[in-house]
């Protein structure tokens, strides 16, 4: 069975960019467009969540915690995606518990290498 993925971003082109990466890249795939829906999602128990940090609802540092200080999501990571790249906030994100921080823009081949690096 193919490891599940979730990604969770507010942006439809950056969801459908890596949804589509994801998928080709062999993992089951779901998606969020904020953090309501992610953490509807979370129940799934991906293997791996990418996750935007500023969006409308619950913001990405806020499910990382969740996810953290959930037993059943315990080896679950996280790989923050985000526009954000100040240190404070990279430092932020991984003192959170994050495996990865990749800021905005990002490549492609870059971040799939990183997730399969991190799956595997």
């Amino acid at each position: 069975m193919s490891k599940k993925v979730l990604v969770v971003d507010d942006d439809p082109y950056i969801l459908m960019s890596l949804e589509f990466l994801m998928k080709k890249s062999g993992y089951g795939v779901m998606v969020a467009r904020n953090g309501q829906e992610a953490m509807e999602l979370l129940k799934e128990l991906p293997a791996l969540v990418i996750l935007d940090i500023m969006m409308p609802d619950v913001d990405g540092y806020e499910i990382c915690k969740h996810i953290k200080s959930t037993p059943a999501l315990i080896e679950t990571k996280v790989v923050f995606l985000s526009a954000k790249s100040s240190e404070a906030d990279i430092k932020k994100g991984l003192a959170l518990g994050a495996s990865l921080y990749i800021t905005k823009p990002f490549s492609t081949r870059e971040l799939t290498k990183q997730i399969k690096t991190l799956l595997d």
